[in-house]
This record gives C-alpha cells, structure tokens and sequence, in this order.
C-alpha cells in the first residue's frame, strides 16, 4: 500500500513556509506524494452535492504550487485531486506538466483529473457543462499524443482540439508519457478511468457496493479498451486516524493507494498526526 497526504489550502492557509514546512515534514515522514485540489473561481451560491462553497476559499493554482513545493522538497511525488481537466487546454497543460516532471526530476507523477461540479466555473472557463466529459476525454489523449511525438511533428483533428505537425518538448523525465488517475465518484468516471486512466481516484461517500461496481466498471472498460485492468492503480481518500486493519481491509477491496489529510489547520497538531500515522505504518 502506498500512502499519499493532501494539503488544503482553503483550510489550511496559503503561507508558503507554512505551505513547504507541510510538505518538509510528509517527505521526512516517509509519505510517498503531496496532493493538492483545485477550482479556478468560485462564486456565491456555489454548491458541490449538499454543500455550499464560501466564494472566498483560496485555492492555489496547484501546478504552480507543486512547482514551489519540488523546489523546497527532493522525494515526495507531486499530485492533484482533482484538476478540472476540461477546463485547461491540453496543448498548455501538457507543456505545464512536462516542465515540472522536467525540473523535479521525474516527480510529477499522481496527476488527477476531473470533470468539475460548478456550472458557474465551466461558463466562466468557456466551456459547455454538458461537454466537458467529452473534453476532458480529447484533452487526455491531446497530452499523450504531444509527450510520444518526436520531432517530426504530430497532428490531431477533435472535436474540441485540432493542430499539425506540432512538436512539444522538453518531454517528461525519463519516460514517454506521464500517467493520468482519472477522479470522480460516477460510473462515467469509472469507465473513463477504465478507458484511458493509469488509476482511478474515487472520492465521496458511496456505499461499498456502488465502490466494488464502479472498480468492476473501470477494470471490465480497460479490458475492452484491450488495456491491463491489473495495472490500473486504484486511490482512495482515508482518514489520518485510520487504523491498520482499516487499511488491511482496503486492500482486500484493492485499493494500491490511500490520501489522507490532516485534520487540523495549526501546525504543530498538523505534524504530531502526520508524524503518528507514519510510526503507525512505519512509512520512514
């Protein structure tokens, strides 16, 4: 099992020495990767599910951030959960991603996408809400396209995206593409995840038979797409509490990879729970 932490900045605080001694203390606690989520503009009256988004959340740019934190930080991989994938054009996105894999030196490796949930945010961003699946489906497979092009150029004719003969570089570190976890809690997102992801990355509050079919679905979409269901990663969120048959129990359902997150924003509690839960796996 590995175990990855995220870090909130809408309730922890965006204070970079708070933001780098976060990420300091996951690393030298032996947590394999750095989370952050993402929304772009929120607006009053937002709501994700039941819940009511306070427009002044800040969230940082999570790529821009990770890049902060790859540069105060030398193991731990850098992740998101989620980016809103529909709503970055692939051709920018790839370069983005690429540049940090490129300057961490390989470690820009748990990128999580998702749809979004806000209409506001997708019109905003220029997107038609009812598309953004399909999108966010042209703009994976853009991303791959461009890091396995060499320099003859590659081409792409979409729906949302077209270009020719485009060559991006540098490449990601050391490898061909970089792989891509698929979020969501919906059996579209499942079969997504299936279709094109190298993980899925489930979140909500689901009821355990709706999880085991929705890894049904992803590992049932891979062996369509004629893909090894076996090698897709499956993440889930868990909490820092967590026990150790907890986890066991985890990974009878097979799960490779679980978040959690610290429960409170003061540092120094921040620390004594990442810092327990480490010595309760022995993680370092």
């Amino acid at each position: 099992m590995k175990f990855g932490i995220s870090y909130s900045t809408p309730y922890y605080g965006v204070d970079p020495d708070r933001i780098v001694a976060y990420a300091r203390h996951a690393e030298e606690c032996g947590f394999e990767s750095l989370y952050l989520p993402e929304h772009i503009a929120l607006y009053p009256g937002a709501m994700v599910g039941p819940y009511e988004l306070p427009p002044s959340l800040p969230y940082v740019d999570p790529l821009d951030c990770l890049s902060f934190v790859a540069a105060a930080t030398r193991r731990i991989l850098l992740g998101t959960g989620v980016l809103l994938l529909p709503y970055h054009h692939p051709v920018v996105l790839a370069k983005r991603l690429a540049t940090i894999d490129v300057l961490s030196r390989g470690r820009m490796r748990l990128l999580t996408v998702g749809l979004g949930a806000l209409p506001g945010e997708a019109r905003a961003m220029g997107v038609d809400f009812a598309t953004r699946g399909r999108r966010a489906d042209e703009a994976i497979d853009v991303m791959r396209l461009l890091w396995a092009g060499g320099e003859e150029g590659v081409s792409f004719e979409g729906e949302f995206f077209a270009f020719e003969n485009l060559c991006q570089y540098p490449k990601p570190y050391g490898v061909t593409s970089l792989p891509i976890h698929v979020g969501g809690s919906s059996r579209a997102a499942a079969r997504r995840a299936g279709r094109r992801g190298d993980g899925y990355h489930p979140g909500g509050a689901l009821h355990p038979d709706e999880r085991a079919l929705q890894l049904d679905l992803a590992r049932s979409a891979a062996a369509e797409a004629g893909r090894s269901a076996q090698a897709l990663e499956y993440t889930r969120p868990g909490s820092i509490d967590m026990t150790v048959e907890q986890v066991e129990a985890l990974a009878a359902q097979g799960v490779t990879r679980v978040v959690v997150s610290a429960t409170s924003a003061e540092p120094d509690r921040q620390r004594e729970e990442m810092s327990a839960f480490a010595e309760r796996f022995s993680l370092s």
